[in-house]
């Protein structure tokens, strides 16, 4: 399974279409071996973790999305996102985040995304903001958001 943008395709990582990222020397963080390796001892945590954000167009790795761990029993998922500077600034976060959260709702075991970030990561903050997601409270250091289910 892959979910489609118009210029994105926003693909689970697995052990085989992490190949994409390794031919292209994707380094971004450890999030996608730590993920790969909690997926080998369970299999249930397959697409609840790290996806790969390709670029139609010429098949480049953009980032990498997703959430961290499977619902809990409120149906609460937590996301987060990172990508490579070169592409900041191109609406490419908000793009594939706004389809994996919809994703994610549509598969009615979500009803509420929630995410963190720093507070002088003013592009995450604005990103944030695109998806609809709402500020719930801030820390000396964090702000947390989210989003409910519309349905």
């Amino acid at each position: 399974m892959e979910l489609e943008t118009e210029r994105l395709k926003v693909i689970p990582c697995t052990e085989e279409t992490v190949e994409i990222a390794i031919n292209q020397k994707y380094d971004n963080g450890p999030q996608i071996s730590t993920y790969l390796k909690k997926l080998k001892k369970d299999s249930s945590l397959l697409y609840w973790g790290t996806w790969l954000v390709v670029r139609k167009s010429d098949g480049i790795v953009l980032g990498d999305i997703g959430f961290k761990g499977k619902p809990d029993e409120n149906g609460t998922v937590e996301a987060g996102y990172g990508f490579l500077e070169s592409y900041w600034g191109n609406g490419y976060a908000t793009e594939a985040m706004e389809v994996l959260i919809h994703w994610a709702f549509k598969t009615s075991k979500v009803d509420r995304v929630i995410a963190e970030t720093l507070l002088d990561n003013y592009g995450s903050i604005r990103v944030l903001q695109k998806l609809g997601m709402k500020k719930i409270n801030s820390t000396e250091t964090m702000i947390h958001w989210e989003i409910g289910n519309p349905e």
